[in-house]
């Protein structure tokens, strides 16, 4: 079960909520299929489900699936699996700061409407680069080993 965990937001602390059952079903089935593919990679390091990232002086973020580079152990990809009571913080704080950081890869997954939002940086900030659903396919160029159905990541096993 997981538990409640704080972040830092611009020198706030913010205290968030434990994550439910489907939350961390979508979180595990995910993490397996990242973990998989970056096996025969050299380039990246995937971390454990809400490690502790330093973003700046002020910035203390747990994103729940965190890629790093290996050269550098900077944040590449973040993934925030979205809570419906804990919705703004993922939504908007810190994706306006991983915009501010200029993160190259954000995952929006969002289990209130089974879908997932694939954001890539650029110059001018994030762009929105596609929203996946039913039967489409998230997959990553740089992860080429990846691929995972959006069926699959959101199914309901014994549900």
């Amino acid at each position: 079960m997981s538990t409640p965990y704080a972040e830092t937001l611009h020198g706030e602390m913010l205290m968030r909520s434990a994550p439910g059952v489907r939350h961390e079903s979508i979180l595990a089935r995910l993490h397996r299929c990242v973990q998989a593919s970056v096996g025969n990679l050299n380039s990246a390091v995937l971390l454990p489900p809400r490690t502790q990232i330093q973003l700046g002086p002020d910035i203390l973020l747990c994103p729940d699936m965190s890629l790093v580079t290996t050269a550098t152990g900077k944040l590449w990809l973040a993934v925030e699996i979205v809570n419906s009571e804990d919705h703004r913080p993922d939504t908007v704080f810190k994706k306006q700061i991983y915009e501010e950081v200029r993160l190259p890869r954000l995952w929006m997954v969002d289990p209130r409407y089974d879908n997932v939002e694939v954001y890539h940086g650029t110059q001018f900030g994030l762009t929105l680069k596609g929203i996946l659903a039913g039967r489409e396919t998230l997959t990553e160029s740089l992860l080429p080993e990846f691929e995972i159905g959006i069926s699959d990541l959101f199914q309901n096993k014994g549900h």
